[in-house]
């Protein structure tokens, strides 16, 4: 809205400019002699300002600072390098030197200005406007974390305060998915969309859509590219998939493991403790049955095989946890233990 009010109000701007400008009487004849066509063509022509404006919708800061500083260095460096020439330059090649340099230096000054911006972005003296950040790194967030659903939970609890950042390419990929042709796949894509969505209506979460188009990233898989851009914004990675756990770690980048955080706040079970499951099914070995807590843990217990759709009392004997998941193991209440266990 606030945009539409000063487009208004420079078109109105403007046409008292083009109305001042046709009103003397020293101007041009053929301005004198056509006054309202000249007011329509000046006013249409300073109208194209605001037709470039609606056409470029994508603004970026620092191409328009890379540009302006190219010129004015562009400038200086003809206007130093032609005082450095003058003495042996001819008199009448010297504005034909000063036309060249002047058209040349600024180009190739814009050029290197706006190949190197991400590079060597320092070098150039301007204050550089961002977004208020929350919070420190950002989170890079991947496509298994969106699926999986339980981000959005952690930043309903005000743990995190920090920006979430989702790529093109991850939300390219998830609408892939909720495209696909098999069912599964399709609801596991849609559920990913609903909670980035569930996301962004949250006002306690910044999440900022990140436009990748660096072609070197292109021809990478999704998982080298969250890498790749995680390490060019100095973020960290928020996943649960295993592998690329491992890749990331492995170049030093930072993860923040979903399933890690998820065992975190799991309630801790010592060896000794009595835990009470229904027996679901039976175990890969001999005798064992298996059960679950309410957490989603799974309790595997000796010789309870035969106890399946039954409530029985455990006792804790060991535990196995990773970033897979946590696993316990036990022994029915008064059994004896097994030799080995």
């Amino acid at each position: 809205m606030l945009m539409i009010v000063i487009r208004v109000l420079y078109a109105f701007i403007c046409a008292g400019v083009c109305l001042a400008a046709v009103q003397p009487e020293d101007v041009p004849q053929i301005i004198s002699e056509h006054k309202f066509a000249s007011f329509v063509v000046f006013f249409l022509l300073t109208q194209t300002v605001t037709i470039g404006d609606l056409l470029i919708r994508r603004k970026r800061l620092e191409i328009i600072s890379a540009v302006y500083f190219g010129l004015l260095i562009g400038w200086l460096l003809a206007y130093l390098l032609l005082l450095g020439l003058g003495p042996v330059i001819h008199t009448r090649f010297h504005p034909i030197v000063a036309l060249l340099l002047g058209v040349m230096l600024p180009y190739m000054c814009i050029s290197f200005l706006l190949q190197t911006k991400d590079d060597f972005r320092f070098i150039i003296p301007y204050v550089e406007f961002a977004r208020e950040v929350k919070g420190g790194r950002p989170l890079i967030i991947d496509t298994s974390s969106l699926i999986d659903g339980r981000i959005a939970d952690v930043m309903d609890t005000n743990v995190l305060d920090t920006q979430l950042v989702v790529p093109s390419f991850v939300l390219e990929e998830m609408q892939s998915i909720a495209d696909s042709s098999d069912k599964m796949r399709r609801t596991r894509g849609r559920r990913g969309l609903d909670v980035l969505t569930k996301l962004q209506q949250n006002p306690k979460v910044d999440v900022r859509m990140h436009e990748v188009k660096d072609k070197d990233l292109a021809e990478l898989t999704v998982d080298q590219r969250l890498v790749a851009l995680a390490k060019r914004l100095g973020g960290r990675v928020v996943t649960n998939d295993f592998n690329l756990n491992k890749v990331a770690s492995v170049q030093g980048v930072e993860v923040i493991n979903l399933n890690d955080v998820s065992n975190a706040l799991k309630p801790r079970y010592l060896p000794g403790e009595q835990l009470r499951i229904k027996v679901i099914r039976e175990g890969e070995s001999f005798g064992q049955g298996v059960g679950y807590l309410d957490d989603g843990t799974m309790v595997v217990c000796e010789n309870a095989s035969g106890l399946v759709g039954k409530d029985i009392e455990v006792v804790v004997t060991s535990m196995l946890q990773n970033s897979a998941g946590r696993m316990i193991f036990g022994r029915m209440t008064g059994a004896p233990v097994t030799a080995g266990r």
